[in-house]
């Protein structure tokens, strides 16, 4: 059975020119489920990139458009991810460029070591140092915490 979502990481390296290989399964879902327009920004509060479908990005436009601008929330949601967004696509040899800025909101670095990971209806792109510190000495409370919090769910 094929997987609907992005799922899954991989290990990469961006080029001298501050591109990445994405994955062929995530190229595979894109082509398959979404077309060639991608849209890539910094996460809320993560300090990583997100890059969403074109359908997905606007689905998170609709809503946004929906939302009350005069609220603190979502002008800090609209200034910083709204505002960072660039519009890309996947190259013919199955490179993203990560945009100079974007690259510098995530501490991404060229020839460093990044991560990408499936979420879902999105991709997460991490400096790899970065996501291995964040995951690797969770307190066992806080996943406690996270697996009550998601028991009705899953």
């Amino acid at each position: 059975m094929e997987s609907e979502g992005f799922i899954g990481r991989y290990n990469l390296r961006a080029d001298d020119k501050g591109r990445v290989i994405v994955p062929v399964a995530f190229r595979e879902i894109f082509k398959r489920n979404y077309g060639p327009k991608i849209f890539m920004t910094c996460a809320v509060r993560d300090k990583c990139l997100q890059i969403f479908p074109d359908a997905e990005w606007r689905a998170l436009m609709a809503k946004v458009k929906e939302m009350p601008k005069a609220k603190e929330s979502v002008k800090f949601f609209i200034r910083k991810v709204v505002s960072s967004a660039f519009e890309c696509e996947i190259d013919k040899q199955g490179r993203l460029l990560v945009p100079p800025a974007l690259r510098e909101d995530a501490g991404v670095s060229i020839g460093g070591e990044i991560l990408i990971a499936g979420a879902t209806d999105r991709l997460e792109l991490w400096d790899r140092n970065l996501w291995v510190e964040k995951y690797r000495d969770i307190d066992d409370s806080v996943v406690a915490g996270y697996e009550q919090e998601l028991a009705d769910w899953i």
